[in-house]
């Protein structure tokens, strides 16, 4: 199994899954667009994995390889018809690059959010197997506003009405952070901007009080983790 990582920056990689891949004897190539990567050629993946970030899908003056980034999102999708899985800023660019809008949030959600499964994701492949509400960890601004033509709602939360989307046969795109690591939280505070951010919007100490219920659930994560890898691997065929 190779995976290509769509990667937009050095705290926001595959995670868990991709721990669950190198078990498995799979490996990852991984373009960080921050980097100055370039995307390579399509064929030899058998899924496309594009990860969370601090831009935004409209960013394309401050980050012009969104464009590119977007293209090959497409490709992979309609023409190939391989697995892929977005996460956070993936999953709004999933929605974005196949015909749908991102627009803000009220307020950013941010935290460890309950999450709940739409009727329609009791036969979806990736969350067969799913709790109807599971916790979620969550940092995001932008939510996606209107999904494209033919895909499905999976799930929900108060302020959220998309926090997981099919969005063709065999992608699927998650709001929050299913690839969460024991570390992830703790990495995110080191980035100056998230931590500004969530001291304005939860007072001081809400990186402790956040990497706390974080690590309460952590176990779950991992379980959750690993099913969508699995289910993902069944997808491949």
């Amino acid at each position: 199994m190779k995976v290509l990582v769509f990667q937009h920056h050095d705290s926001e990689g595959p995670g868990t899954l991709g721990e669950w891949l190198s078990r498995d004897g799979g490996m990852t190539d991984t373009v960080h667009f921050t980097h100055g990567d370039a995307i390579p050629s399509l064929e030899s993946y058998d899924q496309l994995w594009v990860m969370g970030g601090p831009m935004d899908v409209w960013d394309l003056k401050d980050h012009p390889w969104l464009a590119a980034e977007k293209q090959a999102i497409r490709r992979f999708v309609r023409e190939l018809q391989r697995p892929v899985l977005g996460v956070c800023l993936g999953h709004q660019l999933l929605a974005d690059a196949l015909g749908g809008t991102c627009g803000p949030l009220g307020s950013p959600e941010i935290g460890v959010i309950p999450i709940s499964l739409t009727a329609d994701a009791a036969t979806d492949a990736v969350f067969a197997g799913f709790p109807p509400i599971w916790p979620c960890v969550q940092w995001h601004g932008v939510q996606v506003a209107e999904l494209p033509e033919g895909a499905v709602n999976l799930a929900t939360s108060d302020v959220c009405g998309v926090q997981a989307a099919r969005y063709a046969p065999r992608a699927w795109g998650i709001q929050g952070h299913i690839e969460v690591e024991p570390n992830t939280v703790r990495d995110w505070a080191c980035v100056p901007a998230y931590r500004q951010q969530l001291d304005r919007l939860q007072g001081s100490g809400a990186i402790d009080r956040f990497d706390e219920e974080a690590s309460c659930n952590m176990k779950l994560f991992r379980e959750l983790s690993e099913r969508v890898y699995r289910n993902l691997m069944v997808a491949s065929g």
